[in-house]
């Protein structure tokens, strides 16, 4: 697998500013999940999270305002602000894993996306998405 970007230091947070974090290392992947489970997490078409396997995480405030939910007899689990509901990032596989929202970080990112993933479940109106007017900021 390609890695998206080299060993660098990426700040994050959440929305409202109580959670901050650095990460140090590679993300070896960034992948856009179309799955029912990432769609409901964020809302959205999908979810876009970077992986590593070997980039570290140091929050600098707010680590005890972090929540994690675990869907039951899944693997499935999401990390957010208790205090926003912001996604944040958090550690898996017996800290084997880190899973970091791209969303959560302040840095630029230079990465490309590396997949679409499980898009045989992507929601049906995503395809239509293609065709909807493009604005800078809010509508007129």
């Amino acid at each position: 697998m390609t890695e998206p970007s080299t060993d660098q230091t990426a700040a994050g947070s959440c929305l409202c500013g109580g959670v901050t974090f650095e990460i140090t290392g590679p993300f070896e992947s960034f992948f856009f999940c179309h799955c029912s489970r990432c769609r409901k997490d964020t809302g959205s078409a999908h979810a876009a999270n970077l992986f590593s396997t070997r980039a570290t995480i140091r929050w600098l405030s707010g680590e005890d305002l972090v929540r994690t939910y675990r869907l039951p007899e899944t693997r499935h689990e999401r990390s957010f602000c208790g205090t926003c509901g912001s996604a944040l990032p958090r550690s898996q596989m017996d800290g084997a894993l880190l899973v970091t929202p791209a969303g959560s970080l302040d840095s630029q990112l230079d990465a490309r996306p590396t997949a679409h993933i499980c898009c045989a479940s992507r929601a049906d109106w995503e395809a239509r998405i293609g065709d909807a007017p493009r604005f800078d900021g809010l509508p007129g």
